[in-house]
């Protein structure tokens, strides 16, 4: 069976960008809860379910996707645009490739707001499905640039349980809904902790987060990830789960995550514009 990906409706007063269907924004409202490998595994996921896929590592001060991809070095350019760089099939494209890894990027906030402009919008994108945006955490200068200049068609909210994380997710969520961002739901990370020799299972970081924020909200929870240490093996390693382990429960739970999140945003307004051609009135 074959269904079409369609694009989806963005922020009033914008379009899709050609070549690309759908901008999906991966966010939380603090650092450290997974954000960048949930993002990586969810595009992987995608892929293997027949899309098209990239990833816009738009985390200016701490890029992760070189890493967890296992990518290095600088994008070609071809008529004054970059070239994504590719590994597993899912074009990529970070400040990482741009700027020395061993350097900081010591900038203020219009200047990081324009180089996610730039990354965003000059780069030639192959004919995608799916962007997946990389955000940095936070509620701050580059989603605001993001809110205002991006079309986005829609938001997940990575999250881990403790009340903490949940303080910073509602701040997320509620940005989002401001800027008339849909938020295709929630993904609590780090969720349980299953001990390998014994297997018992402790929620160590609390329970039942995520799902008071989706009551809260009125979202949808996309799925719950376990803290597990093949996670980190596999993405320390530049080999995420969905790559390395594909048959695994481990890789299955993004797979789920994934057809969760393609299946909210079906329900979203369709964009029709490419169907239409410009119109040009002249006195």
């Amino acid at each position: 069976m074959n269904s079409p990906i369609k694009a989806h409706q963005v922020q009033t007063g914008l379009n899709p960008l050609p070549n690309v269907k759908n901008i999906i924004a991966i966010a939380s409202g603090k650092g450290g809860v997974g954000k960048s490998t949930v993002t990586a595994n969810l595009a992987l996921a995608l892929q293997a379910g027949g899309a098209r896929v990239g990833v816009l590592d738009a985390d200016i001060y701490g890029p992760s996707q070189p890493t967890l991809f296992n990518v290095s070095g600088k994008p070609e350019m071809e008529n004054q645009r970059f070239i994504a760089l590719t590994n597993y099939g899912i074009q990529l494209m970070s400040i990482g490739f741009l700027i020395d890894s061993n350097k900081a990027a010591i900038w203020r906030g219009p200047i990081v707001s324009k180089a996610l402009q730039q990354m965003l919008f000059d780069t030639a994108w192959d004919n995608l499905d799916y962007l997946l945006l990389d955000l940095p955490p936070g509620t701050g200068d580059v989603q605001l640039t993001m809110a205002q200049k991006v079309p986005v068609a829609g938001a997940i909210v990575v999250t881990t349980p403790q009340d903490l994380s949940m303080i910073d997710a509602r701040r997320a969520v509620a940005m989002f809904k401001k800027v008339n961002v849909p938020v295709l739901g929630i993904v609590e990370n780090m969720s349980l902790y299953q001990c390998p020799k014994c297997e018992h299972r402790e929620a160590i970081f609390g329970q039942d987060g995520a799902e008071r924020l989706c009551t809260e909200f009125d979202l949808p929870l996309l799925g719950q990830l376990p803290l597990h240490a093949d996670i980190r093996i596999h993405a320390d390693a530049g080999q995420p789960t969905v790559q390395a382990e594909p048959e695994s429960a481990l890789a299955q739970d993004y797979f789920n995550i994934a057809k969760a999140m393609q299946a909210n945003l079906s329900l979203q307004k369709k964009d029709y514009s490419a169907k239409f051609g410009s119109i040009k009135i002249e006195g």
